[in-house]
């Protein structure tokens, strides 16, 4: 193993964390083959294989978890000392490893690219996850910062709101429904629904809408996809149940209405989230600050039509 590159770690421990080539290609912005290469030169100074496939599973083999506990220790102890150097540099250097849930893509490059204009040599490693996969970042610590709208309740996470994140009832405008006020829950819910699939942050945030009556909600189609959802809700094939963030352009357009339904919106937050135990480098603290102390206005002016942002900004 003395001629293994840190290179070919960093693959194996994302190959062995997703028991996937092609989402550990994803994560690593690699092609597949170019990770299967890696994977095979690992294999090669380990002197044995390291996954085995039974199916369409990836599995790892005994070698391979014996190796990915090394791994992920070599790999541990290099973050740190990146993050050891980094506080010699302070906030003016290193890279910035922040993941966020797929409601937040909407509007967090721009929170993104206002802190890195603050502060030169951030090097950004920015990744939009589901939730499950955000949770696993955070335990193998392949992220510093997660933000997310439900955090985990476990104690060996530290969870901070900074901006409110609302959930709301779409429609088409040409719904029956569109421009009623103080629709009664009932009426809602003899409506066809589509829907996130279940497990997901949206479908959470639903069950905290809707309560017991969850079960009431006719499901007309359950979908992965937040943009296939606006889509099949602007043609008027049902309501849906979406992050107010995640449709701020077509209720501008127009071409998507908020129902104004009793009991909504559903007023939930962004939270930054890390691991307790977590030394946080300067750049990652700095981070955590900015989003505590002005996320909640930067979120705003990132979900701003594009005149009165350029209107906001001119007058500042």
């Amino acid at each position: 193993m003395r001629n293994a590159t840190l290179r070919q770690l960093k693959v194996f421990e994302a190959v062995a964390r997703h028991l996937s080539f092609s989402r550990a290609a994803e994560e690593l912005h690699l092609t597949q083959p170019a990770v299967s290469a890696q994977v095979r030169a690992l294999e090669g100074h380990a002197g044995a294989p390291l996954f085995e496939q039974l199916g369409k599973k990836v599995h790892l083999t005994a070698a391979g978890e014996q190796l990915v506990l090394s791994t992920r220790a070599i790999l541990g102890s290099v973050q740190e000392a990146e993050e050891a150097l980094a506080a010699f540099r302070g906030v003016r250097g290193g890279p910035l490893r922040v993941s966020v849930i797929s409601a937040g893509d909407y509007f967090f490059p721009r929170l993104l690219v206002e802190f890195a204009a603050r502060h030169a040599g951030i090097r950004l490693d920015f990744h939009v996850c589901n939730r499950e996969e955000l949770l696993d970042r955070l335990e193998h610590n392949a992220t510093d910062l997660a933000v997310m709208a439900r955090p985990p309740e476990s104690g060996d996470m530290v969870a901070e709101p900074f901006a409110p994140h609302p959930y709301v009832v779409i429609a088409s405008p040409r719904h029956p429904l569109a421009g009623k006020r103080r629709i009664p829950m009932d009426r809602v819910l003899g409506e066809p629904f589509i829907v996130r699939e279940r497990g997901s942050d949206t479908w959470n945030s639903m069950q905290d809408a809707f309560g017991e009556r969850l079960e009431q909600v006719h499901v007309s189609m359950e979908i992965k996809s937040t943009e296939t959802i606006k889509q099949a809700v602007m043609a008027g094939m049902g309501l849906g149940f979406l992050s107010a963030h995640t449709v701020s352009r077509e209720l501008r357009s127009g071409e998507i209405v908020v129902l104004d339904v009793r009991g909504l919106p559903l007023p939930l937050h962004w939270y930054v989230v890390h691991r307790r135990g977590k030394r946080l480098a300067p750049v990652a603290a700095a981070f955590r600050e900015f989003l505590l102390q002005e996320g909640a206005q930067q979120v705003a002016r990132a979900l701003e039509p594009p005149r009165k942002r350029a209107a906001t900004a001119a007058s500042r």
